[in-house]
């Protein structure tokens, strides 16, 4: 059920007056502070060190900010983008080593021919957070596809430092079996080592390819050990919490929880020997986008509860892994006037949780009242 924020105050963050609102959860009151507005469809937020961080947009444009609260500056030197539909900028992710070696990394649809893949590149921020320095693509897909649908697109970074990227089956529907194809880029999870060349290598498979049988995956993290999990789209139900493991089937377009959009059947129903059962699912969709299992730091009694965000049903959610329910885990949703189409959620260096909202054109930080 839909939770409207209590209070609205103003506060002082960062040096600015920033309003403040108040949303009542299970583990007590949270603040709820606008960190940067004025955004056009955010995609992505990355911290940085010193309280400075980093937002994509989907048309093209990155955005520094120095701190929460701050002015915004475009960061030249980015890719060339082919924004259509839902593709353009999307994630962002800054490696552990980036005091070192500054190096950023986004995904994007890259322009290919009639159409776009899904592609991966980097470089070096610049000192003054300006200008993306030597940006080269590293990896994409080797098929290029007309239409603006399902490029995935969340990266991570891997406890070794290898780099794990979801990729969408580019929106061909049941009928199409690109995500069973193992030689194929659609509908997976690619590993990739740092220098861009594959991590996983499966017999019999497209290089890279560590788990197939996704449809449209638009969030990744890892938990508290180390694992990978994913939150995908289904088609009319089906949406899906998994943790891909390397050469697992995951059954897109063969088994699913939802149904067409007309109604109609997909596939062989809920299962199918040698593929996987998801951890958790929704039926009606919810389009979850983000993902992120949190460490405990500021509200211990959520450590390793999984955060995710809604599109279509304005909401920031949790999952407690430690509560069975009939679709997987017990569930909360937290709602407010800031959860407008909620794109990604991540944990700040201070343990706060951070999410975008495309409607609102906005980043918030969320963290207990006090």
């Amino acid at each position: 059920m839909r939770r409207a924020l209590a209070l609205t105050t103003l506060v002082a963050f960062a040096g600015h007056a920033l309003a403040q609102d108040i949303l009542d959860t299970s583990a007590g009151p949270m603040s709820v502070i606008p960190v940067a507005t004025g955004l056009q469809e955010p995609w992505a937020i990355g911290f940085l060190p010193g309280g400075a961080f980093l937002v994509t947009e989907r048309d093209g444009v990155l955005k520094y900010f120095a701190a929460a609260g701050g002015e915004a500056v475009t960061v030249e030197g980015g890719p060339e983008v082919a924004a259509e539909g839902q593709g353009g900028l999307l994630d962002l992710m800054v490696p552990r080593d980036f005091p070192v070696s500054r190096e950023v990394w986004l995904s994007y649809s890259a322009p290919r021919d009639a159409g776009a893949v899904t592609a991966v590149g980097r470089g070096i921020l610049s000192e003054d957070g300006s200008r993306l320095v030597g940006f080269e693509q590293v990896f994409a897909i080797p098929e290029g596809a007309s239409g603006g649908r399902h490029f995935g697109s969340r990266l991570v970074e891997a406890p070794d430092g290898s780099i794990f990227m979801t990729v969408g089956d580019r929106g061909t529907g049941p009928g199409g079996l690109e995500a069973q194809d193992p030689m194929r880029g659609e509908g997976k999870v690619i590993h990739l080592a740092r220098d861009g060349q594959p991590a996983t290598v499966l017999p019999a498979a497209l290089p890279g390819v560590y788990s197939l049988g996704h449809r449209n995956a638009q969030g990744a993290a890892l938990d508290l050990q180390g694992r990978l999990w994913t939150v995908e789209h289904g088609a009319r139900g089906g949406d899906e919490l998994n943790a891909p493991a390397p050469g697992r089937n995951y059954g897109w377009p063969v088994i699913t929880y939802g149904v067409n959009y007309n109604g109609q059947p997909i596939g062989a129903g809920t299962e199918r020997d040698g593929m996987e059962q998801p951890v958790h699912f929704w039926d009606p969709s919810i389009a979850p986008s983000g993902l992120m299992i949190y460490s405990g730091a500021l509200v211990p009694e959520w450590r390793g509860d999984i955060f995710f965000g809604s599109l279509n049903s304005d909401f920031l959610g949790r999952l407690d892994p430690d509560t069975p329910a009939v679709t997987g885990y017990a569930e909360e949703r937290l709602a407010g006037e800031a959860t407008l189409r909620v794109r990604d959620v991540r944990e700040a260096p201070d343990g706060s949780i951070w999410f975008l909202s495309v409607l609102n054109g906005a980043a918030y930080r969320l963290a207990p009242a006090d």
